[in-house]
């Protein structure tokens, strides 16, 4: 453990002390683009492209709610920038750059912020949003991580919630629920809870699929070509599909039908439901899956589904607000949920 000065000073491998501005310089400054004037200013400066609007975002996660403290910093840093990411995907946004706040606890060494500052710079050129300034303080409680993400949209083109309309197909992308499974795997693996009763019909790779989605999500940004020349309304999945498509419908004062028996499960999860059907519900109202969910209407359909690739499945169809929002279950009845998604409070 390295020693600590006062206000938080870190004494590094050469043992000398890190101040606010060392730190920035060594692990955060590499990551700006030229809108972050190198993290050296006040303020980062962008100039959004002709014709555009701009999009923003963000989102806080913390230690202890949003991810494990025992995880591997590079996917504590990949999770805060993709989550942040998926909201710009789901909005048809393209990336500008984004904003961190970090409050570290006492107890962080150069050696995690290091891989910490990998992970984030990693996906940040993958996803071509670099870094334009933000924060950094110390706190006495949990680490905790604050990212505002700014994207573009030609003007007028930003797809909402509230755009659904009756008689639009319901699409979602990639695979529903793989995100609650992994968690599970997670505290049982961190936490000493008891292993999860289906555990055991998935093999080692089924495993570590469904903990690498809990892990660090995957932003649907190659879906954005599609939703702008197609999608009515979108949002993407934080909080679990059920009641995420309830906020939308809301949004768009539509009801819809629903038959979760075509909602997208990868393997893993697919063995997992054979082995406890009673995770059938678990897996369309828990959090993390970062998946989009949209309506395009019908005569869009064909030409959706061909520019998303075979990334989307189409699961139920747009109503009128009367007919309510109606989930068909896993024997094509109405699913009531007990809750239909993850909430804070």
């Amino acid at each position: 453990m390295p020693r600590r000065g006062i206000f938080g000073l870190t004494q590094d491998q050469g043992g000398g002390f890190l101040d606010e501005a060392d730190l920035i310089a060594r692990y955060f400054a590499p990551l700006a683009g030229p809108g972050g004037l190198g993290l050296r200013d006040d303020a980062a400066l962008v100039a959004p492209p002709a014709g555009a609007e701009i999009v923003l975002t963000a989102d806080a996660l913390v230690a202890g709610v949003h991810f494990f403290a025992g995880d591997p910093p590079e996917a504590i840093a990949a999770k805060a920038l993709a989550v942040n990411l998926s909201d710009l995907a789901a909005k048809a946004a393209d990336p500008l750059g984004f904003l961190l706040t970090i409050a570290l606890p006492g107890d962080w060494t150069p050696q995690w912020l290091e891989v910490f500052a990998k992970g984030l710079g990693d996906l940040a050129r993958e996803s071509r949003c670099p870094l334009l300034g933000g924060d950094t303080v110390a706190t006495p409680g949990p680490l905790t991580l604050s990212i505002t993400a700014l994207g573009s949209v030609p003007a007028g083109r930003m797809i909402r919630r509230a755009g659904a309309k009756p008689g639009d197909r319901l699409y979602v992308s990639g695979t529903i629920g793989d995100a609650a499974l992994g968690l599970a795997l997670r505290r049982a693996e961190l936490e000493g809870a008891p292993a999860p009763p289906w555990v055991d019909a998935l093999d080692a790779a089924q495993k570590a699929h469904l903990v690498r989605r809990y892990l660090v999500p995957e932003p649907r940004l190659a879906l954005t070509p599609a939703l702008r020349a197609c999608a009515s309304a979108a949002m993407d999945v934080s909080d679990g599909l059920a009641g995420d498509l309830s906020a939308l419908l809301r949004a768009s004062g539509v009801g819809a039908r629903v038959d979760l028996r075509e909602a997208p499960l990868s393997p893993a999860a697919a063995a997992a439901l054979r082995a406890d059907p009673g995770l059938f519900e678990i897996l369309f109202s828990s959090g993390d899956d970062y998946e989009i969910l949209c309506a395009a209407a019908p005569e869009q359909a064909v030409r959706f589904e061909a520019l998303a690739g075979g990334a989307v499945t189409a699961i139920g169809e747009v109503g009128p607000a009367s007919a309510g929002a109606v989930f068909l279950g896993p024997d094509g009845d109405k699913l009531n949920f007990a809750r239909d998604r993850y909430s804070h409070f």
